[in-house]
């Protein structure tokens, strides 16, 4: 059973089929520049040559390991596994040359109405804010295109940048768990919730 999230509210079963029904249906979030869209078999290639970078992967604890074409594809496979029963996404963002330039990943517990987000940018695409930006669009998409009531975020805990990101847009810390590798390995990582109510309000106000 996994350990997030960390605050559970059980939906009624009609509510749970909303938020399978609308991951299922889910294809892509439409940012101004490079909107993202569902990752499919045919990238596997590109999105190897993304995380291949280690300034990409070594922050992020649930990619495959090792790292290759095969082990990406397989990634890839089992995120629409996931979309298919309404839990989980994979959403890739491209630039002109047709290199994946950042990608989202979507855990989705419909029983709680809760959905985990992780992902990267590429580092040329990083800075000026870009990251906050995507990350707010992404949990205002979260909320109104999936029906959450709750969205979580972890990251290691020496992860400066994600940490002043979440923290930023006003997710609470929730506590730390223990975060396990494909290859067995653990990491601490630090926990971050937001409900619905609390980042519309905040929205609101500023």
């Amino acid at each position: 059973m996994s350990a997030l999230p960390l605050t559970r509210i059980a939906l009624s079963d009609e509510r749970q089929a909303e938020i399978r029904d609308a991951v299922r249906k889910a294809t892509g979030i439409a940012f101004d520049e490079a909107p993202s869209r569902l990752a499919v078999a045919e990238d596997a290639d590109a999105f190897f040559r993304f995380l291949s970078d280690p300034a990409i992967h070594g922050p992020i604890y649930n990619l495959p390991v090792p790292l290759s074409p095969a082990t990406v594809g397989d990634f890839i496979q089992r995120k629409l596994d996931e979309r298919a029963r309404g839990e989980g996404l994979l959403f890739l963002r491209f630039d002109e040359d047709g290199d994946v330039i950042g990608y989202s990943e979507f855990d989705i517990w419909p029983q709680w109405g809760a959905g985990d987000l992780g992902g990267a940018l590429r580092p040329d695409q990083q800075g000026k804010r870009a990251g906050v930006s995507g990350a707010k669009r992404t949990f205002d998409w979260m909320f109104e295109a999936l029906r959450l009531e709750l969205i979580v975020a972890t990251g290691a805990l020496d992860n400066v940048r994600t940490a002043r990101m979440l923290d930023g847009l006003g997710l609470e810390r929730k506590g730390e768990i223990t975060s396990h590798r494909p290859d067995g390995s653990t990491r601490a990582s630090q926990v971050w919730e937001v409900s619905r109510a609390a980042w519309f309000d905040a929205g609101e106000q500023s």
